[in-house]
Order: structure tokens, then sequence, then C-alpha cells
């Protein structure tokens, strides 16, 4: 993966740079040891590493506000950070830039039951929110896999989602306001305890933007009455064509589950061995959960099971108690760290439309063939949100070189369906250099005009998202 080359001056001046940042934050806040700045080198797309100049660790706005202010005068590139998840290098630093990390701002900082928001500062953890509101009867709905340990802030940043995001929407849809600060230093608010804000859709700029734009520190987000009742219901099948069948089918219908999640034989074995929750051996399971009354859930199930029943599955069974409905969700939750005791594995995210899922689940079984490396699929079906997992070896010359080509030509295969090349990942360095593959050239520029207005030295989050050559080219002029 090609990388810009360090600005020499910049490394030069590591000893200026981190005295007068020491003069605005904790001395514990600036990390600039080589040996601690390791922890920092990588997010969970660990394929890629590279240690930064120096990590930032700030406690408030203020405190970001100064040290971007000092980056920005003195020209060094800054990688915002929430808890280093991301699976698309959306936090790869590069050797000339510091890391901002926002893992010490995890306060609640306001909460409002009335009017169903709480605002929080973005180092929180997605689960979290949850914690703080859940004794009131209220949840945080966006669930991404990682929500135990994934940051807000990253949220915000890849436009998360999860797996009750069919019916909950993603982060967009729950994020009513944030508190960003700009590279230079300035402090400015989007949105509020509101339902919409006047004027530009800003806050829709923001949200997504992979921390090309601003650092998020403070977020005002939508929390929901929790159902009276969920109740899940297991779907297997003989094959993971009839399973994406299925799964069309359930949504052409106008059923709306609160998710519809699909797993495929190579995921479910791994997770049944890890987490124990239950699944039924067959080719391809699908998880569909609905909510509401105990009338409401069994006329869902009842339309929903039926739907099931043309496609012959070879097995049917509803959740019988809370724990079974725990266990089963806990099996889901656990499929990326099962996957990750049986060898390396690359994750893709790329969006299909549900119609065409038996296609590309087809094709890519085709072309597991072809590269000689074998898929495990496990993803959010009822969106078309795909999360293929190539396995290969990181230690065997030239694995990871294939295994890069064969997800390459994955998520062009999701564009050419009418899909896009990320839904909840973000694009990061994993996907930039196929970013001109879905836009065209004016497209591009389009986007990147908008950085230019918030960020016009170009020093936030380097390498990212844009091609190096159009991106280069751009910082140049």
């Amino acid at each position: 993966m090609q990388m810009p080359e360090p600005n020499p001056d910049i490394l030069a001046r590591k000893a200026e740079l981190v005295a007068r940042l020491r003069k605005v934050l904790p001395r514990d806040s600036v990390i600039e040891d080589p040996v601690e700045t390791r922890a920092y080198e990588c997010d969970a797309l660990t394929a890629y590493k590279c240690p930064p100049l120096a990590v930032l660790l700030p406690a408030s706005t203020r405190e970001v506000a100064e040290a971007l202010a000092i980056c920005h005068e003195i020209g060094v590139p800054v990688v915002p950070r929430g808890a280093g998840t991301s699976l698309a290098g959306g936090a790869l630093p590069t050797a000339d830039s510091v890391i901002l990390g926002v893992a010490r701002m995890t306060e609640v900082l306001e909460t409002d039951y009335d009017n169903r928001f709480i605002r929080v500062q973005t180092g929180r953890t997605n689960l979290s929110v949850t914690g703080a509101v859940e004794e009131e009867g209220f949840f945080y709905a966006p669930d991404p896999s990682s929500q135990l340990a994934c940051a807000i802030a990253g949220n915000i940043a890849m436009n998360s989602g999860g797996a009750h995001c069919l019916k909950y929407g993603v982060t967009t849809n729950n994020l009513m306001g944030v508190t960003m600060v700009l590279m230079d230093g300035t402090v400015v608010e989007l949105g509020g305890a509101h339902l919409d804000a006047a004027g530009y859709d800003l806050l829709g700029l923001v949200c997504g933007s992979e921390g090309q734009l601003g650092v998020v520190t403070e977020a005002t987000l939508r929390i929901l009455r929790k159902p009276e009742g969920a109740r899940p219901v297991l779907i297997g099948f003989d094959s993971s064509e009839v399973a994406g069948a299925c799964v069309s089918d359930i949504i052409k219908a106008g059923v709306l589950p609160v998710a519809i999640e699909f797993m495929d034989r190579p995921c479910i074995r791994a997770t049944e061995d890890f987490a124990h929750a239950g699944y039924p051996d067959c080719e391809a399971l699908l998880i569909v959960e609905v909510e509401g009354s105990d009338p409401e859930i069994d006329e869902q199930l009842g339309l929903i099971e039926a739907i099931a029943r043309r496609h012959d599955p070879v097995e049917l069974r509803q959740s019988r108690s809370e724990e079974e409905s725990a266990a089963i969700w806990k099996g889901r939750k656990s499929a990326f760290g099962a996957m990750g005791q049986i060898g390396d594995y690359m994750c893709l995210d790329g969006t299909i439309p549900v119609s065409a899922l038996p296609h590309v689940l087809g094709r890519i079984g085709e072309m597991s063939r072809e590269f000689g490396l074998d898929v495990a699929n496990v993803f959010h079906a009822g969106d078309g949100n795909m999360h293929p997992l190539i396995l290969f070896d990181a230690n065997k010359p030239g694995d990871l070189e294939t295994c890069e080509t064969f997800g390459a030509e994955i998520l062009k295969l999701c564009v050419e369906v009418g899909g896009c090349l990320t839904g909840e990942h973000g694009v990061g360095i994993e996907k930039r250099d196929l970013m001109a593959h879905q836009y065209g050239a004016d497209d591009l520029s389009a986007q990147m005009d908008v950085k230019d207005v918030f960020d016009p030295k170009w020093l936030l989050n380097p390498a990212k998202v844009f091609p190096l050559d159009v991106s280069g080219a751009r910082r140049a002029a």
C-alpha cells in the first residue's frame, strides 16, 4: 500500500512541536517515546503499520483546539483516532503525523429524556451510551459489532451501522448535533438538541467524513424507548444463494424486521465453537429479529416464517427465552473474533441492492475458487451491507497481495451491481484507490472541494479516502 513520503522538515522539528504541545496539554497527554507510540502504529487493519511522530490524548474540546492550532501553525498532519477499531485503515498514521486520540474524553455531558437525547464526549464507547440511559428504559440504536470497544468519534467518522440498522438506521439517522474543532483550532457547533437544524445540512457532511473535515469532540445523540419485547428466529438453508433469495423476498413483502443477519457455514462453525450459541448445522443461516408486543411479534414472525418455508429451510426455530436470544446475538457479535482464532483475514465492507444478494454471493464463491482463498460471509443482509472475510496466511509470501486483489474484485462487483464501496467501515486506505471505480473525476473533485473549505492545507487524516495521485495534485495546487 503506497503512502506519501514523510516531510523531513516536520521530522526535524519534532522537539519544537512536542515542547509547544506540552505547554497546552498535561505532560502525560503527549507521548513521543517510539516504544510507546508503537501502540498507535495501526488500527484494526493490521496489515499496514507506520509509527506516528507523536500521540496526543487531550481531555476536552479546549485542549483539542489548542493542540490543533499548534499543529496547523507548524504544518504537522493530524490523524484523528477514536478507539482504533477501524477495519479500513482510517486511523493509520504517516511518519510525519501526530495521532490525536479522544480516548480520555468519555463524559456524559447532558441527558434529556423528555426530548430524547444524550450529549457525550466522543471518546465514550458505543455500548456505554446505552449503559448511561438503560435504567430509564432508553437505548442508543446503532450497534456495530465492535460496540463494546468502538468510540462514538469513530462511529461518526465512518457513519457506522450495526445489526439493527435495518429498522433504526445508521449513525447519521441518530446524530442530532456535534461540537467540532477545525484544523486551525476553530470550534464550531453543528445541529443540536432538535430534530432539524436550519440552513445547509453540514451535519450530514461531517457524519461519514472520516476525520477529513475536523475533530468531533462532543455529540448529541438520539435515544429511543426500548421496545416491549424482541424475538429472533434462526432460519437455516442448504446454500447461501437460497438464503439470499429469502432475504430479498422478506424485504419485497414489506415486512420490516429490526434485523436480518447472514452467516455462511465457515462463519457458523467458527462462531459456534467460540460462543456456543446453538446455531444449526447448515450452509447458510439467517438471524431475523422483530420487535413489539407479543401479538405483534407473533404476527410478524408468522409472515416471515411463511416466506422462509417457500425456500425449503433445513431448520426454522424461534428463540424460546431471553437467555436464548442473548446467546444468539452473542454469537453474531462474536463472529469477527471467532474467525480471528482460525487465522488471518481481511474484512470487506461493500453494499449492494438486496435483490442482488443471490448473484453476488454466488460470484464470490466462484472468485474464491479462482483466487484459491477461502471466504466466510457474515453481514447485515437486510440492507445489503456485506462483510466478506477473506482468509489468508500473513506468513506466506504473496498471500496478502492475492487477498487484496481478490478483495478489490469483490468491491468492484458491488459497484457494478448498483451498490457502493462501503456501508459503514469507511474508505480509509483500504478502498482509497478504488474510489475512481465508483466516482468520476468531477465527482471526486467536488468532494475534494468540500475538504478545501474545511481543511485548506490538507493536514487532517492524510493519505485517506482519495487516490494519492488525485489528492497529491490537489495539495500541490
